[in-house]
């Protein structure tokens, strides 16, 4: 088995982005949720503000926000920009989705960004981040790393390479694959890329479709049958 994420690269990166992790309180939390957003060269300008609007739309949605609110147990979310294999950013630090307003105050987060690179892409390294991001959540009974993206690994190691070289343990990794750069990048991210108990991939067809299906995922990843299927994980477990 692949060793896990050591420790002092963790709180090193946690120093280096100026984070902090939340503090839950007595009250338990039962999700921590990353979000991996591509902001490769291959997304143009206007396909950036479909998927930022896309993320901003899906948090201000009545159903999202009952499915995050409504059981007692809170939510912890982060949310960070990934392309190249040097090139990650996080936009959103980890906040506790207790209250609207704090669903609010990351919809007004994602209004204030700037868009973080534009280079090649390192879907490998992405999900490494991602799965160290998590590292530095609140202490929640599942931890999701969603990923989305419109192509296959160019730069850097992997997918296959990183879930080789470092145990992710109970994390789940789900995907939202956008077509129309690469075929078969909806196979790519079921072979490559989603792992762990409950996994799933969704499909845009462009980047059009981005909102109702981010906004599906996410329906889906709050949904307590997946979420106890992630809790409660099988043999399947890649």
């Amino acid at each position: 088995m692949p060793p896990p994420f050591p420790t002092s690269v963790l709180f090193s990166a946690l120093l280096a982005f100026g984070l902090t992790v939340p503090d839950t309180g007595s009250a338990s939390c039962r999700l921590a949720l990353a979000l991996g957003l591509d902001v490769s060269r291959s997304v143009s300008d206007p396909a950036y503000a479909v998927q930022v609007k896309g993320v901003q739309a899906a948090l201000a949605d009545a159903d999202v926000r009952a499915a995050i609110l409504t059981p007692e147990t809170r939510v912890a979310l982060a949310i960070y920009e990934w392309s190249g294999r040097w090139q990650q950013q996080v936009i959103v630090g980890w906040t506790i989705l207790e209250t609207e307003t704090d669903i609010d105050a990351v919809i007004t987060t994602l209004d204030e960004i700037e868009r973080s690179f534009r280079g090649v892409t390192a879907v490998g390294r992405a999900l490494f981040f991602g799965g160290r991001l998590l590292l530095g959540a609140p202490d929640c009974a599942a931890r999701v790393l969603d990923l989305s993206g419109d192509g296959r690994n160019n730069d850097g190691p992997d997918p296959t390479s990183i879930y080789a070289r470092y145990n992710f343990g109970d994390i789940t990794v789900n995907g939202l694959a956008i077509g129309g750069l690469e075929i078969g990048i909806l196979d790519y991210y079921h072979a490559e890329v989603i792992r762990g108990s409950g996994a799933f991939v969704e499909y845009a067809e462009d980047w059009r479709d981005f909102p109702p299906v981010f906004r599906r995922k996410l329906l889906r990843e709050l949904s307590p049958d997946l979420l106890s299927a992630v809790v409660t994980p099988d043999s399947t477990v890649r």
